[in-house]
């Protein structure tokens, strides 16, 4: 059904009349998913939905999200661009609006390619710069290295965390 098509089949299920936007995530990807800082974002803005994007240092290996860097309108997407067009890519977290269920047909739909290039162009999509790491797991050698990144980043959560009572217990 591709990453649309789901989403169309889960409608009932994810509008329970509140307006509040939810999450969709992509579960290929690690990274510190800063989704308090995400709804901040999304609050903030009032479009229909925001999108996480990440900095790469290839972009032409990817389809890049072009956006305003000031604001996080998304103004285009541009598939593996020949010439620099810019550095981000979608990071597969997005925060949507129940609204954003009106544009997903019953059928096998890509959210990515028909759904979020429409919201653009009607300046409805907003995109956060992910701080932080982000790595693409879907193959086993790739789960082995983002499970690193992920433990590095607990562990730099942890000292800092045990630091600060430290510092605490020293007053």
């Amino acid at each position: 059904m591709g990453t649309g098509g789901p989403l169309a089949l889960a409608r009932d299920k994810l509008i329970d009349g509140s307006g509040e936007p939810f999450f969709v995530l992509n579960s290929d990807v690690i990274c510190e998913f800063p989704l308090k800082q995400m709804i901040s974002f999304h609050k903030q803005h009032k479009g229909e939905a925001s999108i996480m994007v990440t900095k790469v240092d290839e972009p032409s290996k990817y389809g890049v999200v072009v956006l305003d860097e000031d604001t996080g309108l998304v103004q285009r997407f541009v598939e593996k661009p020949k010439t620099f067009v810019g550095n981000k890519i979608n990071a597969g977290i997005y925060l949507l609006n129940p609204s954003t269920l009106d544009r997903i047909e019953l059928r096998p739909t890509s959210i990515e390619k028909e759904v979020f290039p429409s919201m653009a162009a009607e300046e409805q999509l907003f995109a956060m710069v992910l701080p932080g790491f982000w790595m693409d797991i879907g193959q086993p050698k790739d789960y082995i290295t983002g499970l690193r990144l992920y433990l590095d980043f607990l562990r730099r959560i942890f000292l800092r965390s045990l630091q600060q009572e430290t510092m605490c217990w020293a007053m």
